[in-house]
């Protein structure tokens, strides 16, 4: 079985076990053909679009944390063939939402066996996000993010709550107008989230969402995010009990629209941080993608026509 591989080296877990040669060699005693890359010096969201457009294939594989994915995800929106994970990243987001084996031997066994999913993608303004939108600290939140990759993936929550913390009092509100399921309401907060499917609450499982192909979005808002409320949400977050918290608002929305006055707002989009022109209407694709996940007793047939047939 032939598959289109992009492996990103400079992801957060790659190592001597998970270098392009050895990934490579672990793919073929699997019995999976990986086609090699016309141009590895090239740009990764230039890389991607080549290994959509071979011929062929049963599937694009990357190989990377959660903004090779986002962009391999974001090339692969509409199309048929499926996407395939190898997490070699420090979080890993949307393979612990899909339960990935997060080890790269379980990974490729994954390729092998598993099935064909479609899941939901979110759309902001053209730009397409898998797992969540955030407004109003993304820069910030994404330097500090970047500064940690290499920890381990708790340490790196702990130095990117401490990086947040540290611009709560010289970053202002950000204030906008939402226009919720045909609401208007106006809104001033430190941060806001548009999340594919929704969060759910487990103890030492962070920001885990289900379920990710029902066809919603979820809004969550914090108006302020002072230093004490900061740190009760984050005990929150690791003992899997924070939705409830007084600062924290969130809603099911179905429509919605962010206006402001400004002409451009910054958005991070799975971590990647863009300026999109306002208003910003956000709507959700019902299984726009098609992922390659474990099979269960639930699941439905093999991956027909891919890698390890039926």
């Amino acid at each position: 079985m032939r598959i289109a591989l992009v492996i990103n080296t400079a992801s957060g877990s790659v190592g001597a076990g998970a270098a392009p040669e050895a990934i490579r060699a672990r793919l073929a005693a699997a019995g999976i053909e990986a086609l090699g890359e016309a141009d590895r010096g090239a740009s990764l969201p230039a890389r991607i679009a080549a290994a959509v457009a071979e011929p062929g294939i049963d599937a694009v594989v990357v190989a990377g944390g959660d903004g090779t994915v986002a962009c391999a995800a974001a090339a692969l929106v509409g199309h048929a063939t499926p996407l395939g994970i190898l997490p070699l990243g420090t979080m890993n987001l949307l393979a612990k939402d899909l339960g990935l084996p997060l080890d790269l031997d379980g990974a490729i066994a994954n390729l092998v066996a598993g099935v064909r999913r479609p899941i939901d993608v979110g759309d902001v303004n053209g730009r397409s996000f898998v797992i969540n939108s955030v407004l109003g600290m993304p820069a910030r939140v994404a330097r500090h993010r970047e500064a940690h990759r290499e920890r381990r993936a708790f340490r790196t929550l702990l130095r990117w709550a401490i990086g947040m913390l540290r611009h709560l009092g010289r970053y202002p509100r950000l204030t906008v107008t939402g226009l919720i399921d045909g609401t208007a309401r106006r809104l001033r907060v430190r941060l806001m989230a548009v999340v594919v499917g929704d969060y759910v609450e487990r103890p030492g499982q962070v920001l885990l969402r289900a379920p990710i192909d029902a066809g919603r979005l979820t809004l969550y808002v914090l108006a302020d995010l002072s230093v004490w409320r900061s740190l009760r949400l984050a005990l929150g977050f690791a003992l899997g009990d924070w939705r409830r918290l007084p600062e924290v608002e969130r809603l099911p929305v179905s429509d919605l629209t962010i206006g402001s006055r400004r002409q451009a707002l910054q958005v991070m989009n799975d971590g990647e941080v863009l300026l999109i022109p306002t208003p910003l209407r956000y709507r959700i694709r019902r299984h726009a993608l098609t992922v390659i996940v474990p099979r269960t007793d639930e699941a439905g047939p093999r991956f027909e026509g891919g890698i390890g047939g039926t």
